[in-house]
């Protein structure tokens, strides 16, 4: 969430305001930290899923604070098909935002869609390694980021004795550098990291996520970045497997202030193939979103 902009499509900037910090800056495609929790190199058991993250933040801006609510509602579709290999899976997801920035009044509106495939391969020993290729389609809302982008994504997971040990490295770029109305948009990359350990139907582990811009060929532009750690803790009741997890910023660069955010993420199986389901996993460890 990044970027200078010229004065003007105040909806849009207002919002972008309150989730990175700054006076008026846009924001990048994928919220850093959204995949945290997920054992994203893992295979899905063929099925369809339903995945919906929401998160809390508060940013210390100043003169006030800044607050911002992101929902990300994700349909996920695991494949009885293979490429090369990897299971072939499929994700669609519809961001829904509302924020207020610098203490001023709430705003709200509907983000990017993504549309993305991934390959997922199941290397044997609880280890998998997965890559995601989508893209964020363009929005004319005036609405956070609007331009197109392509959105890559590596991930490896390890998922055996009930741990979930995973990093998934996301890479985005912009078809368009600047926007019509004089928004930069600089390419970005995310990290997260989860370290969970299931003790039954309960899961606790420490999380952590980065990001940062990639250099521009803007003179005198000013790269925003974070590192942030916190702490999950889920639990699968069955029919829904339930996670939640509080990270803070340890570090900042040009974001206006330092942020903590609540995370809760329900997964909910629509349809699920009971014969590729193993015994003894349960479907927190092999569930992923977009």
């Amino acid at each position: 969430m990044r970027n200078v902009v010229k004065r003007g499509a105040a909806l849009g900037l207002g919002l972008s305001a309150a989730l990175t910090g700054g006076a008026a800056q846009a924001g990048s495609a994928a919220q850093p930290g959204q995949t945290i929790g997920l054992p994203t190199g893992a295979q899905l058991p063929v099925g369809i899923y339903f995945v919906n993250l929401s998160s809390f933040g508060v940013r210390d801006t100043s003169p006030a604070s800044s607050e911002s609510n992101v929902n990300l509602p994700t349909l996920a579709i695991s494949t009885p098909w293979t490429v090369l290999g990897a299971r072939l899976q499929f994700f669609f997801t519809q961001p829904v935002v509302a924020s207020s920035p610098r203490g001023g009044p709430y705003q709200s509106g509907i983000g990017q869609q993504l549309l993305a495939g991934q390959l997922a391969w199941d290397l044997g020993n609880d280890f998998g390694v997965s890559y995601l290729f989508g893209g964020y389609l363009p929005i004319d809302t005036r609405f956070l980021t609007q331009e197109a982008s392509l959105s890559h994504r590596f991930a490896a997971s390890y998922t055996g004795n009930g741990f979930n040990l995973t990093a998934n490295l996301l890479y985005g770029t912009f078809l368009n550098e600047r926007s019509p109305f004089g928004v930069l948009y600089p390419d970005y990359l995310n990290l997260d990291i989860t370290a969970t350990k299931k003790f039954g139907k309960l899961e606790i582990g420490p999380v952590a996520f980065g990001s940062t811009d990639l250099p521009t060929r803007v003179t005198g532009y000013q790269r925003q970045g974070q590192i942030a750690v916190g702490g999950l803790v889920g639990y699968n009741f069955g029919p829904v497997n339930l996670q939640a997890y509080v990270t803070r910023d340890l570090i900042e660069r040009n974001y206006g202030g330092y942020e903590t955010r609540g995370w809760l993420r329900a997964i909910v199986p629509l349809y699920q193939d009971k014969k590729d389901v193993a015994p003894n996993r349960t479907l927190v460890t092999r569930e992923q979103g977009g």
